[in-house]
């Protein structure tokens, strides 16, 4: 109930995205609805699967990985910046980390795209902006990380596997619901620039 009361668009959203993934998976109808289809999408059909895909996952590893990291850092993110700043960053994360997608394989009618990864993606990299030097247990990683540097090395491998991989993860939209999570992050609060910058110089002095 805590959660609810304090953060209740992250809580609405972990709950609801849990629950129409596992009943997803026991329904290839609604996978066949919800899941993303950018050859549909860019010809100006099932434009909702720009959000609809995010509710879903292709299965239990890609659900928990998700939403354990959203649990880690959404709650918090929500109760720093605000409730319709978060909701704000999640379903504009979702929305953008996808267009590039979409773009891409257009012309490929058998590509689909599935999951909150893009979304997920833009709040991790809202909550680094603020909390640059929070630390992260990565695994295989037998140490903590500084957030701030993780986002670097996130970014980079994002960027290498987009081009190289042969996985049918949509690593785009983990690349580019970090940058939007970083723009949205930078629009509705423009003070975190001298504050993120700040954290820096107090941590190199």
């Amino acid at each position: 109930m805590e959660y609810i009361n304090n953060t209740p668009v992250a809580s609405l959203i972990f709950i609801f995205t849990i629950i129409t993934s596992i009943y997803a998976f026991n329904d290839n109808v609604l996978y066949g609805k919800f899941m993303l289809h950018p050859y549909s999408v860019y010809r100006k059909n099932k434009v909702f699967t720009l959000i609809t895909s995010g509710l879903i996952h292709a299965n239990w590893m890609h659900l928990i990985f998700n939403m354990f990291t959203f649990f880690f850092f959404a709650f918090r993110l929500e109760e720093t910046i605000g409730h319709w700043q978060f909701a704000t960053i999640y379903m504009l994360g979702l929305i953008l980390s996808d267009l590039p997608t979409v773009v891409k394989h257009k012309n490929d009618f058998w590509y689909n795209s599935l999951g909150a990864s893009g979304a997920v993606s833009a709040v991790l990299f809202s909550y680094i902006l603020f909390y640059p030097f929070s630390t992260l247990m990565i695994f295989p990683l037998p140490i903590p990380i500084w957030a701030c540097l993780f986002g670097v090395l996130y970014l980079i491998y994002c960027a290498y596997m987009s081009r190289n991989s042969r996985d049918n993860i949509n690593h785009d939209a983990h690349f580019y619901g970090a940058i939007s999570g970083v723009i949205i992050t930078i629009i509705l609060e423009p003070k975190i620039i001298p504050h993120f910058f700040g954290q820096l110089l107090t941590a190199i002095g």
